[in-house]
């Protein structure tokens, strides 16, 4: 049996519609066979609500504080999933970064992850569910404290995952249709690249390309991990 770990952004899971929409490919992923591992995103703009809801009640810095806040938005973006996923005739068990398994060091809003002990996912797949997993949070090995991994750190949680499941594809799912010589929104003339290496991705991503978090690439690369960009 295949094991697929598929990644979705905010605008991926921005509304019921689209969350049930998710639902739906996921399912039909798991009933063709695979053992599906999914991870989310917080819904939409929800990190940047949060953030600017703390500046309004503190012009403080609380690192730890923040992350306890942002991490917020990915357990309600997986919850939902999992209930939507469910209504699909699918068992579906949601579960976050520390639940989970990611283990980070101790850098409040920009940790990194250091091991992956994902037991109780495969457990869950053992039993034939999909599991989700909330992204862009981990705790720290050290202390226990609950981290974030920094803007766009759902795809580090994906890579990671599919790295320690020795998954046979790590699907990261966003709104545009795979990889482009530009941003199609703002260049409509780009073209769609079939294929990107390691380098040239890592090169695109530290140049600003929004696609893959720049950390998610170089642990690809390192991991061994290939990556489908994917409408």
């Amino acid at each position: 049996m295949a094991v697929i770990v598929q990644k979705y952004g905010g605008t991926s899971v921005g509304d019921a519609d689209r969350i049930r929409a998710v639902a739906r490919r996921v399912a039909r992923t798991r009933l063709a066979g695979n053992s599906v591992v999914v991870i989310v995103s917080a819904m939409g703009h929800t990190t940047d609500q949060f953030v600017e809801l703390s500046r309004q009640v503190s012009p403080n810095d609380h690192p730890r504080e923040m992350d306890m806040l942002l991490t917020a938005g990915e357990r309600i973006s997986m919850a939902l999933l999992a209930m939507a996923i469910r209504d699909q005739g699918v068992e579906a068990v949601s579960l976050t970064g520390s639940q989970a398994g990611i283990i980070t060091n101790t850098v409040h809003g920009r940790a990194e992850i250091e091991e992956v002990r994902a037991f109780r996912v495969r457990e869950h797949l053992d039993k034939g569910d999909v599991v989700i997993v909330a992204g862009f949070q981990g705790v720290s090995g050290v202390g226990k404290e609950i981290t974030t991994l920094g803007r766009g750190g759902s795809d580090a949680t994906a890579v990671a995952m599919a790295s320690y499941l020795q998954a046979d594809a790590c699907e990261i799912y966003t709104d545009v249709d795979g990889v482009f010589t530009a941003d199609p929104h703002v260049v409509p003339e780009a073209w769609r690249l079939d294929e990107v290496s390691f380098d040239e991705m890592a090169e695109m991503a530290g140049a600003g390309a929004g696609v893959l978090m720049p950390r998610s690439v170089e642990m690809g690369r390192r991991w061994g991990v290939p990556l489908h960009v994917r409408s």
